[in-house]
């Protein structure tokens, strides 16, 4: 063997290692910005025929991050999807992350100008604060804000009831989920009725438990890092393998659909768990 061979060889080594990373670097970078548009049917028998392949979008988790400029790109693909509403399901901000200016505005605007748009907060939003001031902004730029509290949705003559609660982070003396299930049944009666609520977590023991037909999630992150045959493998409150990260579940008779989510919070990164726009189409059956 030569002296040059073997000068080679830690050369070859050098130029894989460096390959390698910018591959795994290229992948990250993939799979924090490249928007994927993901499709789930969920079947009620209970669902009025009116609603029957409503199309729903729904986001979470944008976390201050931004698809395009002024996040141009997102609003371009949420209004591909032809939604009739838009449900967005808390995080918006990141508490770890000034909020741009007109960022909150720029989001409502996009959004509401595509279809209908209704909000709950997340635990974020509290933990930035000036929440009041986050909503009236929404508000004003043309999103439906659910601050514990209920309203009907029409389409083809018939109704449902949407209900969104502010995140558990909120004001001490704020409505419980409880107090805001009994509202929609003395207000409503016994309607088919989907409730906004933004932690995934919370759904098993909790909120599959208020009578909602339907509670609509954001919060988990699809699990960070989407492995084969796991549910994800860390939750946003860094426990390992987590359930309820993503897609559709069933529990004490309510349905949950989560979404993975757009950003990031923190130093979190995702990996193979691309930003979600996920697209929710109810059908009666």
């Amino acid at each position: 063997m030569t002296n040059r061979t073997r000068k080679r060889r830690p050369l070859r080594t050098a130029v894989r290692l460096l390959l390698l990373i910018l591959a795994a670097a290229l992948l990250i970078f993939w799979d924090n910005t490249a928007l994927q548009v993901t499709h789930a049917d969920a079947a009620f028998p209970t669902l009025p025929a009116g609603f029957d392949n409503c199309r729903i979008v729904v986001l979470g988790d944008l976390h201050t991050a931004s698809f395009g400029e002024d996040n141009a790109h997102l609003f371009e693909t949420v209004a591909e999807q032809a939604p009739e509403y838009i449900f967005l399901v808390g995080d918006l901000v990141d508490a770890g992350r000034e909020v741009p200016p007109g960022y909150l505005a720029a989001v409502a605007s996009g959004l509401s100008a595509i279809a209908p748009t209704y909000y709950v907060t997340g635990n974020h939003e509290w933990a930035v604060g000036h929440v009041p001031e986050m909503k009236e902004t929404l508000t004003e730029n043309g999103v439906h804000v659910l601050s514990n509290q209920s309203l009907s949705l029409t389409r083809n003559e018939d109704t449902v009831v949407l209900a969104g609660i502010d995140d558990p982070n909120g004001y001490a003396d704020q409505k419980t989920p409880e107090e805001v299930a009994a509202e929609v049944a003395e207000e409503w009666g016994d309607p088919f009725w989907i409730l906004l609520a933004h932690r995934n977590n919370a759904f098993a023991e909790h909120y599959s438990l208020l009578g909602a037909d339907l509670v609509v999630s954001g919060h988990g992150h699809g699990g960070l890092v989407r492995l084969p045959f796991t549910d994800g493998l860390v939750s946003t409150e860094h426990t390992f393998f987590p359930s309820y990260t993503a897609g559709l579940y069933e529990k004490n008779g309510s349905t949950l659909f989560v979404t993975r989510g757009l950003g990031n919070s923190g130093f979190t990164f995702r990996l193979f768990n691309r930003p979600e726009v996920a697209v929710l189409t109810l059908h009666k059956g």
